[in-house]
């Protein structure tokens, strides 16, 4: 068993990090031009630049941690988790919203110990907060303390979604529309963050890459809301590539849970 004092030494670190990326990100908001990535997503200088400071952060202080980014150039070789602490960063979760100035988007930096999430830090800058949490230590909104809605799930409840890239999906997305109340902001981040600090009842996801979600995977249960995959279960994570598979799920607290997959029968 790893002494707690390595995993909160890490947790300070991704903290100040993070924070540190704030003042770029805002000065750039809406400004910064965006360009079609080898996979048809969007990237700005920014995204690059906060990944880089985060990585150029975290490694310094712990260099015997890997360190995994979004923003990195592809290999046709999937890299293998080999150290004990890793990290998986998305710099601008939501970087359409961030390029055209809609300020749903967050950096996302987590902590895993053996490929599962130990510890989330979000920064929502569209609420200018920070959000973190983990087994074990709580979730935190701002230094407040935040929790899953208990709320049993009904035609009131707000569901993060986004539309499937797959029109495979085009059903299931039918069924979401017609039986909750739907929000679609952006980013998937903050779509899960905002279910472990009570913003959102749940989320259904089509379409997620483990960077977009590993920081905020790490609130959920600690919350008091579940997941259930349904496809490509990204953890332990044992390997880092950006060619993965799409991430599916469902979240929100149990009872939403089991309503969100007898709505989609699955």
């Amino acid at each position: 068993m790893v002494n707690n004092t390595e995993i909160d030494r890490r947790i300070v670190a991704a903290k100040q990090a993070v924070m540190a990326e704030t003042a770029l990100m805002h000065r750039e908001f809406g400004h910064a031009r965006a360009v079609i990535k080898h996979d048809g997503t969007k990237v700005t200088p920014v995204d690059i630049a906060i990944s880089e400071h985060l990585m150029a952060a975290i490694t310094k202080e712990f260099p015997e941690d890997q360190f995994f980014s979004e923003e990195l150039a592809p290999t046709a070789i999937p890299v293998p988790v080999i150290s004990r602490f890793c990290w998986v960063c998305d710099p601008i979760d939501g970087t359409n919203n961030y390029a055209n100035g809609l300020s749903h988007c967050a950096i996302s930096l987590a902590l895993l110990e053996h490929g599962m999430p130990v510890y989330g830090v979000v920064y929502d800058m569209a609420r200018r907060k920070l959000i973190h949490g983990g087994p074990g230590r709580g979730v935190w909104d701002d230094g407040q303390p935040a929790q899953a809605r208990p709320e049993d799930p009904s035609r009131h409840s707000l569901i993060g979604f986004h539309s499937p890239v797959e029109k495979s999906y085009a059903t299931e997305g039918k069924q979401v529309i017609e039986n909750f109340k739907i929000r679609g902001l952006g980013s998937s981040t903050l779509h899960l963050a905002y279910v472990a600090i009570g913003l959102l009842d749940g989320v259904v996801e089509h379409n997620n890459k483990i960077w977009d979600i590993a920081a905020a995977c790490a609130l959920i249960e600690e919350s008091g809301a579940a997941i259930h995959y349904f496809a490509n279960r990204p953890f332990p994570m044992t390997e880092f590539t950006l060619k993965a598979e799409r991430v599916q799920y469902v979240t929100g607290n149990r009872a939403m849970v089991a309503k969100l997959r007898e709505t989609l029968a699955r």
